[in-house]
């Protein structure tokens, strides 16, 4: 990191925090698109790329708070807005707006309750909806 101006680190960890925001919505609203697109048929939610990368993901999200780690998207943030001299969660407009989108504050069992729920309902969506695989040509 020593390679980095505090300008860029600054821009990066806008970036990182707009990566943050896009994991987010990625877990949030595929599972509302398994959960309304299951019933439905709609067979892109279907997909077993998409599935197995959601569950993948969210099992991850699980784990590490299971383990009281931070993510480490989080983590890097705030290395790079150290770096940057900028106070975390307190600087740029981008980092203002999109981190009060997806950072909350509550207590840590909240947040491993709430993500072992969202675990175990996709996992739940994964038996009532099984991923397809696509049948290669003979």
């Amino acid at each position: 990191m020593r390679l980095l101006t505090p300008a860029s680190a600054g821009l990066l960890a806008d970036a990182l925090l707009a990566l943050h925001v896009g994991v987010v919505a990625f877990v949030v609203l595929g599972t509302m698109a398994i959960l309304v697109g299951g019933p439905l048929r709609w067979r892109w939610v279907r997909g077993f790329g998409f599935r197995v990368s959601h569950l993948v993901l969210m099992v991850f999200i699980a784990l590490q708070a299971w383990l009281g780690r931070l993510c480490p998207l989080t983590v890097w943030e705030q290395a790079l807005r150290n770096r940057a001299g900028q106070a975390t969660y307190d600087a740029s407009f981008i980092q203002h707006w999109l981190s009060r989108l997806i950072f909350f504050d509550a207590p840590w069992w909240t947040f491993v309750a709430a993500y072992t729920l969202l675990a175990l309902l996709i996992a739940a969506c994964w038996w009532r909806w099984p991923p397809l695989r696509r049948r290669r040509p003979a």
